[in-house]
């Protein structure tokens, strides 16, 4: 539960059960959003959870679960998110209950069908049984409908409730009529009045009605559950134990107790209990299930390491920085959760027509009934239509299509490294055509590296070496890239006498009896240098966008440094598939358009904004956007968050625990550049099992509800029996869900 302590604003995660359809779903943001002091209200029918904002000082978190109470649903688990364990232990327990009830419904049901068909069949039955026909009928009958009381329960309770009808009011009063009609054939056979056959009797259709959905929850309970599996994998990641130090003593305590400061000690094997950094001791560390990164990242003294990881090889002890909530794990694990409770767009629209659906299939069925009779058919006749198109209608199908799909595809973005932070980005990113990259730190590294070294007289590594060694003393960021380089190759750093620093020209001082001189263009004209032998190189190392430092030993010049922002991994190949896509692609930055045009040299880049000012970003997204464009803008998502916020999807870039969350609609956890491929491409994915789902979810009730109502009878004779519509609207939901799931099957592109 989050609390915004300015405006008494809180968050709160409600557990829910007893939810059967998106007309349930409906239903509670209906009840929730009349009542005073809620402000918002979502309700996830896949997770079974409500994310309700609300005004503390006008309404409590009691009186909320009351609200759902009321509704007709249970709270299960106050505010709070449910456990891994817990989630587990209540699903498999579902699951269980739900098996039971089929199984005995079954057992009773399939003697009714014998005894049902004997007549037609010319079955064999023994005289005891063909005299009490409806008794042993109503008695195999009537234990399948108490298997299924929560049909009738929650059915009947929802319209008197809160007014409204759900799937379970639909099936309630298919398998109710069956049955009443059937108990009444009963009584008036049983007191010899009327001319009543067997015949007439639809006991089987009760009990195999119930059957049916039973069997179709019970599979759907299994799908549902398999669709989170993204949280329970981040869930089960945390750690139950640290081992600290603590007055000189090694103490395993509870993770919760770990507090910033303690120092961690993690052996070989173990997972990373906090955030923190190491302060002694040498690993690899895996963490791909955190960040989505494959290979094991070392680890040593000031490197950062991440709660939930697995510590692969060595020992060491790392101070905790983050802890509880405040880690990247609960970040991520909260940040996905959100995602998932939540709704894409065109999920409103399917919300939206469940809420009408129901009470507009059974005014249908009414008329349909009705609409018989005045044809001159027998009542059986128009019942059996009646209860077809009631059960064959029932909308659990559409309510499963979108969050289905939703949450498979926001978890597999997550077990790759890649947060979308709301579904309604995931569509948006569908509907992409112009993918706009910020240079400095999202193309390039950020950061200056020494690219070429030539040499005129020297060697390489006597130019670089003598370069590093005069740089020694400046801190300039050219300055500590040539040391850098050199320490890298393992160069002496020499000693250097009278060193002095030229602000804006470069640096000179003695090394031996040798007077070094490393500066730029301005520090060659000031003394004189002549460069003209070298103007060559020169040309070619600036069109390439790069800063050049010459190297001069006693007025004569002995070498060129060049220095540049280099390009990161992967960008170029990033480039190119979106390109692939049939993605715009386009680069922005601040840097001269001599400099972008050569970093777009590199990248075969055409379309580059070159000269643009931080603040302006966001115009020139706006422009795009103007030409109708639809833009994705990848930045840093610091310096970069009005233009990620002005494009239609911000896409941030995130580097170890400083992931910049609240500046993009999608976050990229890894420093790889292919991710944003990937998001885009997945989310095309998404959208197109998304539209699959929600095609045969209206499909196959606007194929079916006129077929159970009967619209082939007069051409062919056939009529849907209520058996056969029970068991189509079961699948139905189980199609869906398991093509959702298909979705695991997801390989990315690059």
């Amino acid at each position: 539960m989050a609390q915004d302590p300015v405006c008494g604003m809180q968050e709160a995660i409600i557990n829910v059960k007893g939810m059967h359809c998106a007309s349930c779903v409906a239903t509670i943001e209906e009840v929730f959003k009349k009542s005073p002091g809620v402000l918002d209200a979502r309700v996830n029918f896949v997770t079974e959870q409500a994310f309700v904002k609300y005004d503390h000082t006008k309404i409590s978190i009691q009186q909320l679960h009351k609200i759902i109470e009321n509704a007709g649903y249970k709270v299960i688990a106050k505010d709070e998110m449910l456990t891994a364990e817990k989630e587990k232990e209540l699903r498999e327990k579902e699951i269980q209950i739900l098996k039971i009830k089929f199984i005995i419904s079954l057992i009773l049901s399939v003697p009714l069908l014998y005894l049902a068909m004997a007549g037609g069949l010319k079955l064999p039955l023994p005289p005891f049984i063909m005299e009490n026909l409806p008794l042993i009928q109503f008695l195999l009958a009537t234990p399948v409908l108490v298997c299924g009381y929560q049909f009738f329960n929650e059915g009947i309770l929802s319209l008197i409730r809160t007014h409204r009808a759900n799937m379970y009011t639909l099936i309630s009063l298919g398998v109710g009529v069956s049955y009443l009609y059937s108990l009444f054939l009963s009584i008036a056979i049983w007191i010899g009045g009327g001319s009543f056959s067997m015949e007439d009797l639809y006991y089987e259709t009760a009990a195999l009605l119930v059957s049916f959905i039973l069997l179709g929850k019970y599979l759907e309970a299994i799908a549902k559950g398999k669709t989170s599996e993204a949280i329970k994998k981040l869930l089960d990641l945390k750690p139950k134990t640290a081992l600290v130090l603590r007055d000189g003593q090694e103490k395993e305590i509870p993770v919760e107790e770990v507090i910033i400061g303690d120092i961690v000690i993690v052996k070989p094997g173990q997972r990373i209990p906090a955030d923190g950094i190491v302060i002694d001791g040498y690993s690899s560390i895996d963490e791909s299930m955190v960040t989505g990164e494959s290979m094991p990242v070392d680890k040593f003294p000031g490197k950062e390491v991440l709660a939930g990881t697995i510590n692969k090889t060595g020992s060491f002890k790392f101070e905790a920085i983050k802890v509880g909530q405040d880690t990247m794990l609960a970040q991520i694990i909260k940040l996905v959760q959100d995602a998932q409770g939540a709704k894409v767009p065109i999920q409103e629209l399917a919300d939206k027509i469940s809420a009408y659906f129901v009470p507009i299939v059974f005014i249908i069925a009414v008329a349909i009934f009705i609409l018989w009779l005045i044809l001159g058919q027998e009542f059986v006749f128009a019942l059996t239509i009646f209860i077809s198109v009631l059960i064959i209608a029932c909308p659990c199908a559409l309510g499963l299509a979108t969050p289905t799909a939703v949450m498979v595809g926001i978890g597999i973005a997550a077990q790759n490294g890649i947060l979308i932070k709301n579904p309604s980005s995931l569509q948006r990113a569908y509907g992409i055509d112009a993918v706009v990259f910020d240079k400095t730190g999202t193309l390039t590294r950020g950061e200056p590296l020494v690219t070429d070294v030539i040499a005129y007289d020297k060697s390489q590594n006597d130019v670089l070496g003598l370069a590093a060694s005069i740089e020694k003393k400046s801190e300039h960021p050219i300055a500590s890239a040539i040391v850098k380089a050199a320490q890298e190759k393992n160069l002496p750093i020499k000693e250097v006498r009278d060193f002095l620093s030229l602000p804006g020209k470069g640096v000179m001082g003695w090394i031996d009896t040798e007077h070094i001189l490393l500066g730029n263009r301005k520090l060659m004209e000031k003394k004189n240098i002549d460069i003209r032998k070298i103007k060559d190189d020169l040309e070619k190392l600036e069109n390439e966008g790069k800063t050049v430092m010459f190297l001069v030993s006693n007025s004569k010049p002995i070498g060129i440094l060049a220095v540049g922002d280099t390009l990161k991994n992967y960008s170029s190949e990033a480039i190119a598939a979106l390109k692939k896509l049939g993605k715009q692609v386009f680069m922005i930055t601040g840097d001269n358009n001599k400099t972008a045009q050569a970093i777009a040299g590199y990248l075969t880049l055409d379309n580059v904004l070159a000269e643009v000012l931080p603040q302006d970003k966001e115009e020139e997204i706006k422009k795009l956007q103007s030409q109708g464009l639809k833009v994705a803008m990848v930045g840093d998502g610091i310096n970069d968050a009005p233009a990620l916020a002005q494009a239609d999807v911000g896409i941030a870039i995130g580097t170890g625990t400083d992931i910049a969350i609240e500046s993009g609609d999608i976050v990229l956890i890894k420093d790889d550049l292919r991710d944003v491929v990937m998001a885009i491409d997945l989310s095309r994915y998404a959208m197109r099992k998304i539209k699959q789902n929600l095609f045969w979810a209206f499909f196959y009730n606007l194929v079916g509800i006129p077929i159970a109502a009967g619209i082939l009878y007069p051409f062919t004779g056939f009529l849907l029996n209520p058996m056969i519509a029970g068991a189509a609207m079961a699948f139905s939901s189980v199609s869906v869900v398991s093509n959702s799931l298909m979705m695991t099957r997801y390989k990315r592109t690059i």
